[in-house]
């Protein structure tokens, strides 16, 4: 191989570095995840055997643990056999752990055993990050995304799934099977014995049959366990997961639900939730709370998109100092029909009045309870004579409903009016994250089961992502001072 760059003799005998520390440079990233562990009370945390057992094998203290966590999150190496492979033959895992080889039982009983404290950990980065100034702006873009489960479509079950596939067995795959069987037969002449083969085929049709009804009493079972779960649906293989409707029409998943709050200068998750409810409307209240306190600011600008408009949880952001910027989104059966709808009548505050295209006003004449919400209903007697009617109402007169909290409405269509950019420092600023996270995570993006630890495994997640970012902007050297201090 004349003329290329020539390897070393395998056989050469070499002087290695005389200590592990000389194989890892002083500006390699994982010199940083040494540092940020090192300072955590990993007991005030919460972390299982700080303390040893004072009978019994000796254990692995939580700490190296920890780092060989967040060493394999940070370099998409997530499952517990990978990491004990990685912990026997990667020279910076061998450092970071000090030559410590934990099988892949202990490792993944770690992650298991001690969710909520990994989950502080994360939590505690977004507390650096604040103390370091990189938070300094109180303002978030919230954003939900589907993050697919470890349960397949096959093993989620939904009352029309099971409707579908009984009447596919029962009246499709039975009737195919059975007319399969009569041609069988009609191979055989009348006082023939029927061949080898004719044998051999009805008895493969009778053990398919038997199967499809084996099927039907697991779908019974199945439709009845369905019928007592709370939401109507059911998962196999992960109980918690659920069956999600996404973006793309035809393209829904058996995910959770992971909501997060982003900062809109660095774009570092300050927030974050999973959930398995497949809707965002009842999520940014939660979503806002938790981001504010994170932030430890007394007042919180949010940046959400139309999924999220919910009035009560609108009131709920007010109440709390959370100022929410998000459209309104368009439901009027009115405008949908070509009439005028909601928008095109102007209410006048100071006359407690509604002013109609046509220059009439409609006045407050009762209140309605709609749905455990106080709605004003506002009209006027003009309706009849008015040269307008056709394109307005098809009703004899015009009704006007308006919440009693509906100003806090107003107030986020206002804000969203005088910074029309706003949905677009949202989409810069949220979608990337999650982006990101599903590409690191890879095809199949948890790896865990049940609520409480895939919330572990998101954690992780989102702390390698946080360092990652960190690292990206300010330099692993200045982090490593930051955490010292």
């Amino acid at each position: 191989m004349q003329g290329f760059v020539q390897g070393a003799d395998r056989q050469q005998t070499t002087l290695l570095p005389e200590c592990l520390d000389d194989w890892v440079d002083e500006g390699n990233s994982i010199r940083a995840v040494d540092v940020f562990v090192d300072a955590l009370e990993l007991r005030d945390l919460g972390f299982d055997g700080v303390d040893p057992a004072a009978t019994g094998r000796p254990a692995y203290h939580p700490s190296p643990m920890l780092k060989l966590y967040i060493y394999g999150y940070l370099n998409r190496v997530q499952s517990s056999r990978r990491l004990e492979r990685e912990a026997g033959r990667n020279l910076e895992v061998m450092w970071l752990t000090g030559r410590l080889a934990p099988d892949h039982k202990t490792i993944a009983d770690f992650r298991k055993d001690n969710g909520p404290a990994i989950r502080k950990v994360c939590a505690q980065f977004v507390e650096l990050c604040r103390k370091m100034g990189l938070l300094t702006k109180a303002s978030v873009a919230i954003d939900g995304s589907k993050f697919k489960a470890v349960n397949s479509r096959d093993n989620n079950f939904t009352q029309g799934k099971i409707q579908r596939r009984q009447k596919q067995m029962i009246e499709e795959s039975v009737a195919r099977y059975m007319s399969q069987l009569d041609t069988a037969d009609r191979q055989t002449a009348a006082g023939e014995e029927p061949s080898e083969t004719v044998l051999l085929t009805k008895t493969r049709l009778r053990e398919k049959l038997a199967k499809l009804e084996e099927e039907v009493k697991r779908l019974a079972a199945i439709e009845k366990a369905l019928l007592a779960s709370p939401d109507k649906q059911i998962s196999l293989t992960d109980p918690d997961c659920r069956s999600m409707a996404t973006s793309g029409r035809g393209s829904g998943m058996v995910a959770y639900n992971v909501q997060s709050a982003v900062d809109t200068t660095n774009h570092l998750i300050v927030a974050h939730e999973v959930t398995n409810v497949g809707t965002d409307r009842s999520q940014l209240a939660t979503m806002a709370q938790a981001a504010k306190a994170a932030l430890r600011s007394d007042h919180l600008d949010v940046v959400a998109d139309r999924g999220y408009f919910k009035g009560e949880e609108l009131l709920a952001c007010e109440q709390a100092g959370v100022a929410v910027t998000l459209p309104k989104p368009q439901t009027s059966g009115a405008m949908s029909a070509g009439r005028f709808g909601k928008p095109d009548f102007v209410y006048l505050a100071k006359d407690d009045v509604y002013r109609c295209p046509a220059g009439e006003k409609l006045a407050h004449h009762f209140t309605a309870d709609e749905d455990g919400r106080k709605m004003r209903i506002y009209l006027t007697k003009a309706c009849r004579a008015c040269p307008f009617k056709d394109q307005c109402t098809t009703s004899n007169e015009r009704r006007i409903k308006r919440w009693e909290h509906e100003h806090v409405v107003e107030a986020a269509q206002t804000r969203l009016d005088q910074n029309p950019q706003a949905m677009r420092v949202r989409r810069e600023t949220v979608e990337h994250p999650f982006a990101t996270l599903k590409m690191r995570m890879g095809a199949t993006h948890f790896l865990m089961k049940r609520l409480p630890n895939v919330a572990t495994e998101m954690a992780l997640n989102v702390l390698a992502y946080n360092l990652t970012r960190v690292m990206n902007i300010v330099g692993i050297k200045p982090l490593l001072v930051a955490i010292r201090a």
